[in-house]
């Protein structure tokens, strides 16, 4: 049986050998990176949408939807749209225009007074101003009176008046209550050529 022969190992290169590897391990975990520390969490506040509130709707055909709500000029009726033609006349005045663009949007022209709208209602209709529309009510009233007139609407007994305007400001009767045009008394007005007694157009 043939000897196993050991060669002995220099005690030294033994103590070399687990230095190296020591130093190794203590290397490694001295330049191991940290471990990675998440941010703390922060809650974010969300707020809910308000509701809506539903808007009442009818449906029309099949793909189409109608609100059950009231246009502009149902809510304020100067801002309803009128689309018209005055009956042309030779003797037809502005103040014949007025009462006929009038006649049926729920507001009455007040009476002429000698001292101001009497002037204004007496001035010959312009062919041009003939046909009126689409436009709005309070603007088709301003364009018969023209720049030089200030309208007046009293919602309370829904009557339209006009005032003249000076150049310097409002007219005097716009910033006085006491000549408010509402607040005199009315004078009989003629017969209009372009309606009848009975307030209807011919």
């Amino acid at each position: 049986m043939p000897s196993l022969s050991f060669r002995r190992v220099p005690r030294g290169a033994l103590h070399a050998t687990a230095f190296v590897i020591a130093t190794t391990c203590i290397t490694a975990c001295a330049t191991s990176a940290p471990p990675t520390t998440l941010p703390p969490s922060t809650s974010i506040a969300t707020s809910e949408p308000a509701p809506s509130l539903a808007i009442p709707v009818v449906r029309d055909g099949r793909y189409t939807l109608i609100e059950l709500v009231p246009d502009d000029g149902q809510r304020d009726l100067m801002q309803q749209v009128i689309d018209l033609t005055i009956p042309a006349t030779d003797r037809a005045t502005v103040g014949d225009a007025l009462h006929y663009v009038l006649r049926r949007s729920g507001y009455r022209l007040c009476d002429e007074r000698a001292d101001t709208t009497a002037v204004l209602y007496a001035l010959p209709l312009p062919a041009a101003h003939e046909h009126l529309g689409p436009i709005a009510l309070h603007e088709a009233l301003q364009l018969l009176a023209g720049p030089r007139w200030t309208l007046q609407v009293n919602d309370e007994t829904r009557e339209v008046c006009f005032v003249p305007r000076h150049e310097n400001g409002p007219a005097s009767a716009a910033s006085s209550p006491a000549s408010s045009p509402f607040d005199d008394p009315a004078s009989p007005r003629e017969p209009d050529p372009i309606n009848d007694p009975a307030g209807e157009p011919k």
